[in-house]
């Protein structure tokens, strides 16, 4: 009876695994190995070639094997999503088709809104029917149809970065499209040096041929050493010596990154000082999506400092795992420290539990996917420093970016006499893009208020001067400063840097320096700041910043790029500025006079009694 079950239960599971397509015509019964003899196993549960590429298992010849294959090498490219990765992982699938990874939608969203692209309708990289954060059907239009310069500018200049297409032009910079792209890693140069003598040396490869189940930062950096930066941030690596200046031993350095830049460097992100991956923080949901479509990053994204860190005044939530088949149990089997039904695991800023990070003894403990390693996160909640009055709306990242990458005099030339690469809809067309800068900096960093309400460091984006040559030569737009909310502005960004440190801005640094509130570099003269950073297309504001001073009052005259986002307005900065006074004998933010409300009509009648005073 016992082993009339057992094989009744071996049937049914055989039965499954034809139904999910997992079929395991490996060795002997299959002829694929008679040619790519030598070639690297994808993993302990990818031993098939048929069920991932598809083709003839039994053909003998070469071009009968392949007839049937879902592309010539990457399966994985969403046009075969359906038929090969999502047969068996269809949840995986339902949640990075909507994910702004594969769509970009929030890029196209705000180059539309800021490069006067708007038409109310949402774009993605290709039509998509999809579903919003409340469960409405929400429909996609393909950005191939977007028939203006915003459209232009995402096709041609801004496009390489998703998992949706292929990039194979970039040094250091190279990917594969689908789910290759974070699980089958390409080398620097984009070329196969795995065992398989058919495609050995070959371009446009994988580094090899073993799936990445936990993609480490040299994944991520692929993509993000552009624009924002943060993978080079992290890492303690800045770009801004693009001149190849010598730096070391009459070289530039001491790292080469794509695009025949290098980078210089500068103290990491503490995080990755500790050991940690981008992995280790970001959840799945945050790269692959949840399944729902959001026109913005900072929808998507589950992650808060809080999250492990707690608030002033609220510790880490946390909650029990009680089931196995819960998801932080699923999604850990392939971690060096799994999940176990009966741990206690924080909870993102969504509400959901991480994988790797547990609360054990009081204490929050975080887990290297990859590694194992164990992290304890320093809980803030209730220490003097965090509970200073008046700082209810800072971003834990205001005082803590050690830098902020800053680009300043973005020039943008269009010119539609020449041709340009469209990596969208794959072939050239009239229209090329080119670009140079002004100025580039990393610290002092401005402050605004982000789409929180909160007090976040801002950085231009985008900061554009954009001119335009028709097809013949002649210039139509010169240095034009595009729209955004009707006015001809440039813009600032709410932004995180990812170059965290436990100690980064000093409270005098904030108070006292008008740079950080958004004044750019300046001279201070009898209540009015003028501005030093101008350029012959902005002679009268600084590029690097977005307030001005003059005879005591405050004027906003740049824009900051979400919704509900702006710059500080006249009060504000003048309270953060009384509080210098202050700082001139309560230095250390653990003073028991932070933790009660500054009484500020107190505080400038006694400072002008001081100035009363003076002889």
């Amino acid at each position: 009876m016992i082993r009339s079950v057992s094989i009744s239960a071996l049937l049914w599971l055989l039965v499954l695994l034809l139904l999910a397509g997992c079929t395991r015509d490996i060795g002997d019964a299959s002829t694929c190995l008679s040619c790519h003899e030598g070639i690297e196993a994808a993993s302990a549960t990818h031993t098939d070639c048929v069920s991932c590429h598809g083709g003839d298992p039994q053909a003998t010849e070469k071009a009968a094997s392949h007839r049937a294959m879902l592309g010539p090498k990457n399966p994985s490219d969403p046009r075969f999503w359906e038929r090969s990765c999502g047969r068996c992982h269809p949840y995986q699938l339902g949640r990075v088709r909507a994910a702004l990874m594969t769509t970009n939608t929030g890029m196209i969203k705000n180059i539309q809104e800021t490069w006067e692209g708007e038409d109310g309708r949402l774009y993605g990289t290709q039509g998509a029917q999809v579903h919003d954060a409340a469960g409405n059907p929400l429909s996609l239009q393909p950005v191939a149809g977007l028939d203006n310069l915003a459209g232009e500018l995402y096709r041609k200049f801004c496009s390489l970065c998703h998992v949706a297409g292929e990039a194979n032009q970039v040094w250091k910079g190279s990917h594969g499209s689908g789910c290759a792209a974070c699980h089958f890693p390409y080398a620097d140069n984009a070329t196969y040096a795995g065992g398989d003598p058919t495609v050995h040396g070959k371009w446009p490869y994988s580094e090899d041929h073993r799936l990445a189940p936990l993609p480490d930062n040299r994944v991520c950096s692929r993509c993000h050493n552009r624009s924002g930066r943060i993978a080079l941030s992290y890492e303690g690596l800045n770009d801004g010596n693009n001149g190849l200046v010598p730096t070391r031993d009459g070289l530039p350095g001491p790292t080469i990154i794509s695009g025949a830049r290098n980078a210089t460097s500068i103290r990491p992100d503490i995080h990755h000082a500790k050991g940690m991956e981008c992995i280790d923080c970001h959840t799945s949901r945050d790269v692959m999506g949840d399944g729902y479509a959001y026109e913005n990053l900072y929808e998507q994204v589950e992650v808060g400092c809080e999250d492990c860190h707690g608030s002033p005044t609220e510790r880490p939530r946390a909650r029990e795992i009680v089931r196995e088949n819960e998801e932080p149990v699923r999604e850990s089997r392939g971690y060096k420290a799994p999940v176990r039904p009966g741990m206690t695991m924080v909870l993102t800023s969504k509400g959901r539990p991480y994988s790797n990070v547990a609360l054990e003894e009081g204490k929050v403990i975080l887990y290297g996917k990859r590694d194992g390693r164990r992290h304890e996160s320093k809980v803030i909640t209730g220490t003097a420093e965090h509970m200073i009055a008046g700082h209810g709306r800072l971003e834990c990242h205001s005082c803590h970016s050690r830098t902020v990458v800053q680009c300043y005099g973005c020039h943008t030339e269009y010119d539609q006499g020449q041709l340009g690469m469209d990596f969208v809809k794959g072939k050239k067309t009239p229209g090329r893009f080119s670009e140079t800068e002004d100025y580039r900096t990393l610290y002092p960093f401005p402050l605004a208020l982000d789409q929180r309400g909160r007090i976040s460091p801002v950085t231009p984006g985008c900061q554009t001067f954009v001119t335009v040559r028709d097809a013949g030569g002649r210039v139509t737009a010169e240095e034009y400063v595009t729209e955004f909310k009707g006015k001809r502005q440039l813009r600032f960004a709410p932004f995180y840097g990812h170059n965290t440190g436990t100690r980064a801005v000093g409270c005098g640094e904030c108070h006292g320096n008008p740079a950080f509130l958004g004044f750019g570099q300046h001279v201070v003269e009898e209540g009015t700041i003028e501005a030093t950073l101008l350029c012959e297309r902005s002679d009268e504001k600084p590029l690097d910043g977005y307030l001005s001073l003059s005879q005591g009052r405050v004027r906003a005259f740049s824009a900051i790029t979400r919704e509900g986002s702006r710059p500080l307005n006249g009060s504000e900065v003048k309270r953060v500025w009384a509080v210098n006074q202050c700082l001139v004998c309560h230095a250390d933010p653990k003073d028991p006079i932070y933790q009660k409300p500054l009484d500020y009509e107190r505080l400038d009648a006694c400072l002008n009694h001081s100035a009363a005073a003076r002889p």
